[in-house]
């Protein structure tokens, strides 16, 4: 019964994102600059808010953590997905299939949380400015960032431990560019369609709690300064134009694969390259962009 219920599958097969040679070759060479740029971006936004002084305040403290994570984030799934561009037979192991399933929902469980908490941060600030220094303090902020890896790794822990004992016993190809769960799961000897549901309400629960909640704090944020002053609305809006954007940026494609009803491979596969690749590389792009404080840490490190 023991050796029964044990996998007889070592390794699995990527399908990857095509088959035309011409246009791996084109994404091999998008995705390594992509990459790098990726990593460069988001160590590049951690290093300049450790060195600059002026950027030693909690939101800059939870932006650096917002880059490292997302450098994570894109390190867990890109360097595979390019390499294997290059090869005729894409394979993981069973042990790095399930690593890769723990490290995508630890670090994009734990970006989640930070960004509610980051969202918090700008209520106090443009909610609360009098109390801001008090509320947010040094130790606060570090509680805020250790809860959020803490919730994280909880969310992974328990969507592995519901799909580490099961059995695969024969098809072994996943219709993807790395292992995600509800892919994994049908490749199991046995009927998931319930532990699916399980696997699915956790990941949506999460990510569907984070969202609202954080569509409530914006939306609460702009009503309160909008009731304060007639041009607070523009100022308040100016002001969390970066957040908002990141967080429909990250939540959306999360939410659409984990909720919506309907599976279509393609887009699957396109909303998936969006949150590994694209979002962790456009993060550290919107906040630099958009914020000044950041734009003169910049300047003064060139100069």
């Amino acid at each position: 019964m023991e050796e029964a219920n044990q996998s007889v599958v070592h390794e699995f097969i990527f399908q990857g994102l095509c088959n035309s040679k011409e246009l791996q070759i084109f994404l091999f060479l998008s995705f390594s600059i992509l990459y790098l740029m990726t990593v460069v971006g988001n160590l590049f936004v951690v290093l300049l808010i450790i060195t600059d002084p002026h950027l030693h305040s909690p939101m800059y403290f939870l932006l650096a953590n917002l880059s490292f994570v997302d450098f994570c984030l894109s390190s867990v799934t890109t360097p595979k997905l390019t390499t294997d561009l290059l090869k005729d037979k894409k394979t993981i192991s069973f042990g790095g299939c399930m690593s890769q399933i723990l490290c995508v929902h630890f670090f994009g469980g734990g970006e989640m949380v930070l960004l509610v908490t980051m969202a918090y941060d700008r209520y106090v600030a443009i909610c609360k400015p009098l109390h801001y220094s008090s509320i947010m303090d040094r130790q606060k902020c570090i509680w805020l960032v250790l809860i959020s890896w803490i919730i994280g790794f909880v969310h992974a822990m328990s969507q592995l431990f519901m799909i580490l004992e099961l059995p695969f016993c024969g098809p072994r190809v996943v219709d993807s560019f790395f292992c995600d769960i509800p892919l994994v799961l049908k490749l199991a000897c046995m009927d998931t369609n319930t532990l699916g549901m399980l696997i699915n309400a956790d990941s949506g629960i999460l990510a569907t709690t984070c969202f609202i909640v954080l569509l409530i704090s914006y939306t609460y944020i702009l009503v309160t300064v909008r009731l304060r002053s007639e041009g607070g609305a523009s100022k308040a809006l100016s002001t969390c134009t970066s957040h908002i954007t990141v967080v429909v940026l990250f939540f959306g494609p999360c939410i659409f694969i984990y909720l919506w009803p309907v599976s279509i491979t393609w887009v699957d596969k396109f909303l998936a390259v969006f949150y590994t690749v694209i979002t962790p590389l456009l993060n550290p792009a919107i906040y630099t962009l958009r914020n000044n404080h950041i734009k003169k840490a910049v300047k003064k490190l060139v100069n």
